[in-house]
């Protein structure tokens, strides 16, 4: 059987990575310094949070480069909030917003409303004119949750997308065989995911520059420009925010990953083979 790589046009041993701008329309702050990351930096591919405020303005900025939905049923900050885009009850706090966490989410969320909030997502997206390139999730509340994790593979089934996976080791320890679940859906997924909310992404990189697998990698960036507005809304942790800023960025860093003949590639590629092979 052919390895991922080479179903994307590479040799089996070649070293492939995916470098994800997360969050791009939940603040202007983070659509300038993402698409900052895509056009001048190391990012390949960005993911929009369709239901927050600046979503329009990011379908807008992203224009002609490659982005994927960040499929959001969580709103995190105390001060900063966001709704569903359709009237699902069990997708909303007192306050009528989404839920803070990922565990309050689980501990209410219908399914059926989970499906089609999501549905309504992806559709307002293309809606927009957004040509996705594949599906992720915000703060994993579809991928870590074995009750919610077959809608996330049912509608990359439906759309042809590629999804964002767990690591091979992350997913034994949440102890449910999602890769199989996308294999039996014909759902194409990276070889290995590489991130840890709290870490320096720089770190990350010179890790695997010390040692880069063969197979297709994404990690991710979470790029926020520093300033007032990312002041106001978070409050605890905008240094991982501005780190990933200038991370996505470095320009050093870009030109190391290519003389180590890593090569840099988006979602676009796996939704293309994906689309030629998905029945």
């Amino acid at each position: 059987m052919s390895t991922l790589a080479e179903r994307l046009g590479h040799a089996a041993d070649a070293r492939l990575l995916i470098v994800n701008c997360d969050d791009i329309g939940s603040s202007h702050a983070a659509n300038v310094a993402s698409e900052a990351a895509m056009r001048e930096g190391l990012a390949t591919s960005a993911t929009l949070m369709v239901p927050c405020p600046w979503a329009r303005e990011a379908v807008e900025r992203f224009a002609g480069l490659d982005v994927g939905v960040h499929l959001t049923l969580t709103a995190e900050y105390p001060t900063y909030r966001w709704r569903p885009l359709t009237a699902a009850r069990s997708l909303r706090d007192a306050q009528g917003y989404m839920p803070a966490s990922a565990q309050a989410l689980w501990a209410r969320a219908d399914p059926a409303e989970v499906e089609a909030e999501c549905r309504a997502q992806i559709d307002q997206a293309l809606a927009w004119g957004v040509d996705i390139t594949h599906l992720d999730n915000h703060m994993g509340t579809l991928q870590a949750n074995e009750r919610l994790f077959p809608i996330y593979v049912k509608l990359a089934r439906e759309y042809r997308l590629p999804l964002r996976m767990a690591g091979a080791g992350a997913e034994a320890r949440l102890g449910f065989a999602g890769r199989a679940q996308c294999d039996a859906a014909c759902v194409l997924y990276p070889d290995h995911f590489s991130f840890q909310w709290g870490a320096k992404t720089a770190d990350m990189f010179e890790r695997y520059l010390a040692a880069p697998r063969a197979g297709v990698l994404e990690t991710i960036l979470h790029p926020v420009q520093p300033g007032e507005e990312l002041d106001a809304y978070d409050k605890t942790e905008r240094w991982i925010r501005e780190h990933d800023a200038a991370v996505g960025i470095d320009q050093v860093l870009k030109q190391r990953l290519d003389d180590a003949g890593i090569r840099r590639v988006s979602f676009r590629p796996l939704r293309d083979a994906m689309r030629g092979t998905t029945a």
